[in-house]
């Protein structure tokens, strides 16, 4: 049962199952073929469970921790059947998202007002879409939202987010391509501030040719929302493409080293059997999962619930036992 109420539907529910099949038929896929004929977890067994997971883009030092764990559990509780392997793995996945900060939050209620999010990352990601999607969930449950876009080096990323203002009915602060992305930035929060938004959402560039650079831009767009709302920005989104696997991973180090970010978004999750990269990406960085693109409408790009998410992987596993 989600903790989300409301915001965790029955429906929701439904969309992270589909949107996590191909990664659930492909990893556990694999899982339950490991199982067939086997009676007890040996070494050989627990060798082939870590090219499973690492195949799974779980990510190398991930992977030895479960299976260190696994080890451990087999050799502390006795355990010699290999019919509870998946139940096992299952319990070491969630509370490892657990030990790394993914609790479950309600992101959709900000404390403060407004709530300002920078949201970042590579282009090619989803980023404007996310931002899109989470401007309609908070219009949907009754936000004032007012948009930036920040992205000047690249007039599809404008036009596209005042698309997305258009559909959504929220207002898009633009200086079109070419200005400074940390005036658009400064004007956004000015706007939002006057217009009592509860929630500013400021989309930035993303270009990762030089880190220096990309710092410096950073720090200069959080320099100027910090001038017009002390304590502002106080979440910094980044988005990264579930699909692309080990990139992903590769991407948030070069990002989480040239700004602080806060909170993650992995999208298209749906088109990929690689939805191992969560539990690795949770593991190496620390930072809290807030959101995942399970599919291409709004409510696809759903609230991270850990557990939610685990029962989805482990679904099919799960139900033949």
């Amino acid at each position: 049962m989600s903790v989300f109420g409301k915001f965790f539907s029955k429906e929701k529910k439904e969309s992270l199952d589909l949107g996590l099949q191909k990664s659930n038929e492909s990893f556990f896929g694999k899982l339950g073929k490991l199982l067939i004929g086997k009676s007890t977890v040996d070494d050989e067994m627990l060798d082939q469970l870590e090219e499973i997971l690492i195949s799974s883009d779980v990510g190398v030092d991930t992977t030895l921790k479960i299976v260190k764990r696994i080890q451990d559990r087999v050799a502390n509780d006795k355990y010699l059947g290999s019919s509870e392997l998946d139940q096992i793995l299952k319990e070491e996945v969630a509370a490892l998202l657990t030990e790394n900060n993914s609790e479950n939050e309600n992101y959709f209620e900000p404390d403060v007002k407004p709530y300002v999010l920078m949201v970042v990352g590579v282009n090619g990601v989803g980023k404007t879409t996310t931002i899109g999607k989470l401007s309609a969930q908070y219009k949907k449950n009754g936000k004032r939202v007012v948009l930036g876009a920040a992205d000047t080096f690249r007039a599809a990323a404008v036009d596209q987010l005042k698309l997305w203002g258009e559909r959504n009915g929220v207002p898009v602060i633009s200086k079109g391509m070419n200005t400074d992305p940390s005036a658009v930035a400064y004007e956004t929060v000015q706007k939002g501030v006057e217009q009592q938004a509860d929630v500013i959402i400021i989309d930035t560039a993303g270009r990762l040719h030089t880190k220096t650079n990309l710092m410096n831009e950073l720090s200069k767009i959080k320099r100027s929302i910090e001038k017009v709302l002390p304590g502002a920005p106080h979440d910094v989104l980044l988005v990264l493409d579930g699909s692309t696997g080990q990139n992903a991973v590769i991407q948030a180090r070069e990002f989480t080293k040239a700004t602080e970010v806060s909170c993650l978004a992995i999208t298209k999750l749906d088109g990929t059997a690689k939805g191992g990269v969560v539990i690795g990406i949770s593991d190496e960085f620390k930072i809290p999962v807030k959101y995942i693109g399970v599919g291409e409408k709004v409510d696809d790009l759903q609230l991270f619930n850990k557990a939610e998410f685990v029962d989805s992987l482990f679904k099919k596993v799960s139900s033949k036992k």
